[in-house]
């Protein structure tokens, strides 16, 4: 049977605008396998043009797949163009399987399938394992009901498998990299680069994470077979930056410590870029020169938040002291530090959005990144913000950078105001600036100069965006009105395994 597994094109901002793109890593896990198991895949990428919808069909039709597969990582926010786009090749190719997979399709899976999206079959979960057996399956002629983690209609009724086991070996199933050509995926200022998991899932209970309940438990990869892979790859295919997709990838110092000492022996020089816990920064001090040696050039910090109560409320479990030291840490080793902040949470007031710019600054992170909180309807979060009133009807702009919840007392331009005014503050400041231009070593200051020019573009742009094209809602429904009741009880996609199996040595789960 022959395979091709669609990457959507993605209408983010973020996505558009720097003119660099990384690879699917979400397809190239599942096309691994699938390549192992002896079926013809291939991979089209339509997000790295971008393909329209009418390209993708026509390229579909030139290939002549028995399956599609399609998947992304914008997931809630790529949905309506992935319905769009299977609607269009179904009517065309009525006899076509279509698979679809994902954060997103895991959770509104019996809502998909009602809904005549063309799709035939969704895969719940991590897809590595499922998806390989659903295709054994359909090979052999076993019924779909011995699929354990998927869901198909059948005689007009949706029909879920019962959920999937959590994979307990990562390194059981591969990456297909070769579905790619590397050359066209660059980051960092044109740097050749790939994502990857060190890790899967994060034990905090963050209530807006999205994330935590797919994954469903934190595991890791073998840190040596890891850093060969990296090795191999900078070796083979040039690639020069490593982009860690993990929600917590230092969430064992033992098995991180490995990873970091194993890369190292490999002599490659990589940068690696990730998301962490300012805990685990602080907790990792006496080892944060391993970290530079490794090639550790940035470390984005989810602080989220400024203030005592909105951390407790969103149950963040973290220390604004301990944040402040992890970025001077990083600092006085030579690694760059994002500091995150999320609009939103609550109910703000200007006096919030000035006490946030003044934290900020006495933080004194290298570079910052501002969110807007965008409800997820499978996590606690959800459930606490429903009464609220959706200013951003379309989902398609969901993607964290729009404001999707209204704010009471402030209208939605004087938040957009505070937001950028944020932003220009705090990256224009001249400590900030210092540091682009004398700071640091050299691949310190490409990273600073990098950051500040593809910052200034999307900055720009999404002015723009917000002074011309962004459409003044006639009606604002509240957060349950719009989408429908909380789907909590779903967070936990996936079966975890006996507890003596699933801790893969004494020191695997954080402290």
């Amino acid at each position: 049977m022959k395979i091709l597994l669609i990457h959507p094109p993605h209408t983010a901002i973020g996505s558009r605008i720097p003119g660099e793109h990384l690879p699917p890593l979400g397809l190239l896990c599942i096309g691994g396998p699938l390549l192992d198991a002896d079926f013809t895949v291939e991979l089209l990428d339509a997000d790295l043009e971008p393909l329209t919808q009418a390209q993708i069909v026509d390229e579909v039709l030139r290939r002549q797949p028995d399956v599609i597969m399609l998947g992304h990582a914008g997931s809630s926010s790529a949905h309506p163009t992935v319905m769009a786009l299977c609607r269009a090749l179904k009517k065309l190719m009525p006899q076509i399987l279509i698979i679809y997979g994902g954060v997103h399709p895991s959770y509104h899976w019996d809502e998909i399938l009602r809904e005549g999206s063309g799709i035939d079959i969704i895969v719940r979960g991590e897809g590595e394992r499922t998806t390989l057996l659903l295709m054994l399956a359909l090979h052999f002629g076993k019924p779909l009901d011995s699929v354990a983690g998927i869901a198909f209609e059948r005689a007009g009724r949706v029909v879920a498998t019962p959920a999937a086991h959590m994979i307990t070996r990562l390194d059981d199933y591969r990456v297909g990299w070769e579905l790619i050509e590397h050359r066209d995926y660059t980051y960092w200022g044109g740097k050749r680069a790939v994502v990857v998991q060190f890790s899967r899932g994060c034990p905090y209970q963050c209530s807006y994470c999205g994330q935590r309940g797919f994954w469903t438990q934190w595991r890791h990869r073998d840190p040596v077979k890891l850093a060969q892979e990296l090795a191999r790859l900078h070796r083979e295919q040039g690639v020069e930056l490593i982009n860690f997709a993990d929600e917590l990838p230092t969430g064992s110092r033992k098995a991180w410590k490995a990873f970091l000492e194993a890369l190292i022996a490999e002599d490659v020089p990589l940068l690696l870029v990730g998301s962490t816990r300012a805990g685990d920064i602080v907790r990792d001090a006496d080892i944060l020169p391993l970290y530079r040696r490794a090639g550790v050039i940035r470390f984005l910090l989810g602080i989220e938040s400024y203030d005592e109560a909105t951390l407790r409320a969103i149950r963040k479990g973290a220390d604004m002291h301990e944040d402040q030291q992890a970025i001077a840490l990083l600092r006085q080793h030579g690694i760059i530090s994002m500091a995150t902040c999320v609009v939103g949470f609550q109910e703000e007031r200007d006096r919030d959005y000035w006490r946030a710019l003044q934290h900020l600054l006495r933080y004194d992170p290298d570079q910052i990144q501002l969110l807007y909180a965008t409800p997820h309807r499978w996590t606690p979060f959800y459930r606490s913000v429903q009464g609220r009133e959706v200013i951003e009807t379309d989902t398609r702009r969901w993607d964290y950078k729009h404001q999707v919840l209204a704010t009471p007392g402030v209208p939605a331009w004087r938040v957009f105001v505070w937001f950028k005014l944020i932003e220009a503050v705090v990256q224009l400041r001249p400590k900030a600036l210092a540091r682009m231009l004398f700071g640091g070593d050299a691949a310190y200051r490409h990273a600073m100069r990098w950051y500040t020019r593809i910052g200034r573009r999307v900055w720009l742009h999404e002015v723009f965006e917000f002074v011309f094209r962004t459409p003044r809602p006639q009606e604002t429904p509240t957060l349950r009105e719009f989408l429908g009741p909380s789907l909590a009880e779903r967070e936990y996609v996936l079966v975890k395994p006996p507890a003596a199996s699933a801790r893969q040595d004494a020191d695997t789960l954080p402290d």
